[in-house]
């Protein structure tokens, strides 16, 4: 089976991966692992500030943050995994990714909000399952 995992670094994420170690059966070491994880643009202005080179570089860094800790634990449960790093609206663009990589199964953890909370402060998951072709898992 070919995953998709979205990671952000929150504590939600750590959920996920615990229930992922926990379920070998389905999340084995026989999988294609990929890990997406996605930076919010910055300001048009603050990036002409400060340049491409210096905006990629921040990127780079901030998304190794939080894919680094994942991979090392995925390596101790046996599976490798390919990292993806993207640029944007994290709903839109993971579920972009989802679609266009073909993915078997998209997992992700999950807030949890009320319908109320994502109606006030959105959710990447909700915008996923809005835009996701491929099967999601929300792990809360």
């Amino acid at each position: 089976m070919k995953i998709l995992l979205a990671v952000d670094g929150s504590a939600y994420t750590k959920k996920m991966l615990a229930y992922l170690a926990t379920h070998d059966e389905m999340f084995g070491a026989h999988n294609a692992v990929t890990l997406i994880t996605v930076q919010a643009p910055l300001p048009p202005r603050a990036r002409a500030a400060v340049g491409a080179e210096v905006a990629n570089g921040y990127y780079a860094d901030e998304a190794a943050k939080i894919t680094a800790p994942v991979v090392k634990f995925l390596k101790r449960h046996g599976m490798d995994a390919t990292v993806v790093e993207k640029v944007g609206s994290a709903g839109e663009v993971i579920a972009k990714t989802a679609d266009s990589g073909k993915f078997d199964l998209l997992v992700m953890g999950s807030h949890g909000h009320s319908a109320l909370g994502n109606l006030v402060m959105g959710s990447v998951a909700t915008k996923v399952l809005a835009h996701c072709g491929v099967p999601v898992l929300r792990v809360r």
